[in-house]
C-alpha cells in the first residue's frame, strides 16, 4: 500500500504531542488523521472513519481510537504554508516555515531513489541519529513491513493548538 502527503509532529508546553498526517493518495482515497499523545501518556487516534481506523490501528498502538469529523488543509501562503487541522476535540492552527537544513538534503534526492525500499532500509540508523526517534524503515505491530520516503523536510514555526476547548500552551 502506498500513500503520498504530509507528515506533520509537534509538541506543546503542556505535555500534549500531535502527529497530523494528510494524504491526498492512499488506498482510502484522500483523507486526514491525526494520533495525539497527552501528557498523560494515553494515546488516542482520531479517525475519519472505521476502514481507516483499522488500518491504522493495525499498523500503531493506541489506548483509544475515536471517529471524528476531520478536516485537514496544507495552504500556501507567501511565505510559508499554514496547517489547519480540525479532529474532533483537537484543534491546530499552525504555520509550516523554511525547509530546514535536512529537507535540502532530501530535496538533492531524486524522487524515486528518496521513496525506494531499500534506500530506506539503509538510511533509517542515520535518520534515527539525526532525528531521535525517527524512523524511514520499519515493521507494523502486524509485522508488515513499512517505509517512509522523506522528500522534504520543514520547520512548524508556530501554532495554536488546543483540546477540548482549551489552549495547551505553545510549541515545545
Amino acid at each position: 500500500m502506498v500513500f503520498s502527503g504530509h507528515i506533520a509532529g509537534l509538541g506543546t508546553a503542556s505535555g500534549l504531542r500531535a502527529v497530523v498526517g494528510v494524504w491526498a493518495q492512499s488506498p482510502f482515497g484522500p483523507f486526514a488523521d491525526v494520533m495525539v499523545e497527552l501528557a498523560s501518556g494515553r494515546r488516542i487516534l482520531l479517525a475519519p472513519n472505521a476502514e481507516v481506523a483499522d488500518f491504522i490501528g493495525s499498523t500503531y498502538g493506541f489506548d483509544q481510537t475515536r471517529l471524528v469529523p476531520l478536516t485537514a488543509s496544507l495552504d500556501a501562503g507567501s511565505d510559508a504554508e499554514n496547517l489547519v487541522v480540525e479532529a474532533g476535540p483537537l484543534r491546530i492552527r499552525a504555520v509550516v516555515g523554511a525547509r530546514s537544513a535536512l529537507g535540502y538534503a532530501a530535496a538533492l534526492l531524486p524522487r524515486n531513489l528518496a521513496v525506494h525500499p531499500c534506500w530506506l532500509r539503509a538510511i533509517s540508523p542515520v535518520a534515527a541519529r539525526l532525528s531521535p526517534g525517527v524512523q524511514t524503515a520499519g515493521s507494523a505491530r502486524d509485522a508488515r513491513q513499512e517505509f517512509y520516503g522523506v522528500t522534504d523536510v520543514r520547520r512548524i514555526d508556530s501554532a495554536m493548538v488546543s483540546w477540548d476547548g482549551h489552549d495547551v500552551g505553545g510549541l515545545a
